[in-house]
């Protein structure tokens, strides 16, 4: 249980971060969204079980994330847990692929998936340290494991992202700073959508499906579990690393992807 625990999640409008917001509102932390989309934030504020609140904010604009984590914890009296969820949420480039992308759109990705990690848990590890300890969840990508041939920025970044868990971890464990991160795998969000309207295009055998079932046909032949991941399962992930029961876990990425992954090792 998170009760008395104040968290923070960037990117936690919609999709993901949404849904870890319930997660951890679920088991009784009071909680701050950051979201480019305030208004957005605001209504999934308004929808948690516990208290909580929300404030329009880039992630990756040191200034802003400074004024809003002081906010957050004035409001609500300290901080406790952080969600580094906070991405672009989309491919860059004509293609995807580097030599479609300008060095602009490159950096826009870095910018959102990596440099909102570090400027966000930069700015929230000395209220972490106040508190005697915290934790730190990232929300990663299996593209950060394994590479991806059309989103390549989105690749590096995340797999930045799971390097700087395993620097965080060893440099805040004195702290009782824990520090892990998420890999999702298939989830049916917006940049799913997006990537099926790309795969009828570009995939005759696709031409007559709807998005959702080119994504459900995705599935089978890709999860060896044959089952998509949900939001939810991030969630409750993310609320159960937050918590005291993984008090010992720290400076770990964890694949939620139903094993595609293993597949990728064959």
């Amino acid at each position: 249980m998170l009760k008395d625990k104040v968290a923070l999640v960037t990117g936690g409008a919609r999709g993901i971060g949404a849904a870890i917001a319930l997660a951890l509102s679920a088991q009784g932390a009071r909680v701050a969204l950051l979201d480019l989309d305030g208004a957005e934030a605001e209504k999934t504020a308004a929808g948690l079980p516990m208290p909580a609140m929300a404030l329009a904010c880039d992630a990756a604009d040191e200034r802003q994330v400074i004024g809003a984590v002081r906010a957050v914890v004035e409001w609500l009296g300290a901080l406790d847990i952080l969600v580094n969820n906070a991405g672009l949420g989309r491919p860059v480039g004509a293609s995807g692929r580097v030599d479609d992308m300008s060095a602009a759109e490159w950096d826009a990705q870095l910018a959102q998936d990596l440099r909102s990690t570090f400027i966000v848990t930069k700015t929230a590890i000395p209220h972490l340290k106040a508190r005697g300890g915290g934790a730190i969840v990232n929300i990663a990508s299996i593209t950060g494991l394994v590479g991806s041939a059309t989103q390549p920025a989105q690749a590096a970044a995340k797999a930045g992202m799971i390097s700087l868990t395993k620097s965080l971890a060893l440099d805040y464990a004195p702290h009782d700073i824990r520090v892990n991160a998420i890999c999702p795998g298939y989830i049916w969000t917006r940049p799913w959508e997006r990537l099926t309207a790309d795969l009828r295009r570009t995939t005759p055998e696709f031409a007559a499906l709807s998005p959702r079932a080119i994504f459900e046909e995705v599935m089978k032949r890709r999860v060896p579990l044959g089952r998509e991941q949900t939001v939810e399962d991030i969630g409750h992930l993310a609320a159960f690393l937050a918590s005291d029961a993984a008090r010992n876990i720290t400076g770990q990425w964890i694949a939620v992807d139903g094993g595609i992954t293993l597949r990728q090792a064959q």
